[in-house]
């Protein structure tokens, strides 16, 4: 049951079957056939199935608030009976890509030093290819970068997906429509980062698949929060991940300009050396997983 109301979860954040087969690793057919059985199950209809996209239907959204106080439950059993055992070292050194460490990674910190405050933890930022060294050299165990996957010294397990989004200031009413070309992305003035951040190397790999050759660069900028704050007093534009401007969409500080046929995504990944075990390295990665959307 737990399972079913946990693919239910998935499913009902992100509207789609697909993108919740991504995220928790099983076939598409293997999550509608769970939805379906939880429908037959409490005899009624949570989704609403239309050409490309669902919907959460009124009894959906009623179980999806019960769902969440279960699964809580759930959660707090585990951790209060299955890990209360559970002995860390006393310092746990973690390499992160820049994104994952501003924005997701210090509030799963945060909740796993409240079940075990004696664990201290050195968050090291960095990108991908230092985390990878500092890996491969033993400096470090365990990490999450924009992995490559090329390197069979290192093994890489995928976490979540990003996506690279063009937002502006929400009250940037230029683009009524809320969607743009990419003939218009070359002409509008963009907030750019610095060359070598991990993030502006995904932007120019797609857009040279694209054959788009330059973007109207205005201003360059060191990080995301530099652009953001740039963001705030300027109706410019920038290509920033999804996860780093949650909160600016949720308090109505900025908002997503939709470019049509393009859609830039990327996969982070847990890494560590191939061969490499450890109990701690596990539960840490599940945790990590369990917990980076709560």
């Amino acid at each position: 049951m737990k399972t079913k109301l946990h693919i239910f979860k998935v499913v009902a954040k992100h509207l789609s079957f697909t993108k919740a087969a991504e995220q928790l690793f099983i076939s598409q057919p293997a999550v509608s056939k769970s939805i379906k059985n939880l429908e037959e199950e409490y005899k009624t209809t949570f989704f609403t199935r239309k050409r490309n996209s669902i919907e959460l239907t009124a009894e959906g959204k009623s179980f999806l608030l019960y769902v969440n106080r279960i699964l809580a439950v759930f959660s707090e059993m585990e951790e209060q009976f299955l890990h209360k055992k559970d002995v860390f070292p006393e310092v746990i050194e973690l390499g992160v890509s820049t994104t994952l460490s501003n924005y997701i990674i210090p509030k799963i910190i945060a909740k796993f030093r409240v079940q075990f405050p004696q664990t201290k933890f050195k968050i090291i930022s960095d990108n991908s290819a230092h985390i990878e060294d500092f890996i491969l050299n033993e400096e470090i165990d365990f990490g999450i970068t924009e992995g490559s996957i090329s390197n069979t010294k290192l093994h890489f397990e995928k976490f979540i997906k990003d996506e690279i989004v063009l937002v502006t200031n929400v009250n940037n009413n230029l683009f009524k429509k809320g969607s743009i070309t990419m003939e218009t992305l070359q002409e509008i003035p963009i907030i750019e980062r610095e060359k070598g951040s991990g993030t502006r190397t995904i932007i120019d790999a797609f857009l040279l698949q694209n054959n788009i050759k330059k973007l109207n660069s205005v201003v360059s900028l060191n990080s995301t929060e530099a652009i953001k704050n740039y963001l705030y007093h300027s109706d410019h534009y920038a290509l920033l991940s999804i996860n780093a401007i949650h909160n600016d969409l949720v308090h109505n500080k900025l908002k997503i300009i939709d470019i049509k046929d393009l859609s830039i995504e990327r996969w982070f990944y847990f890494i560590k050396r191939t061969g490499f075990q450890s109990k701690t390295v596990d539960y840490l990665e599940n945790f990590i997983r369990q917990n980076y959307n709560f």
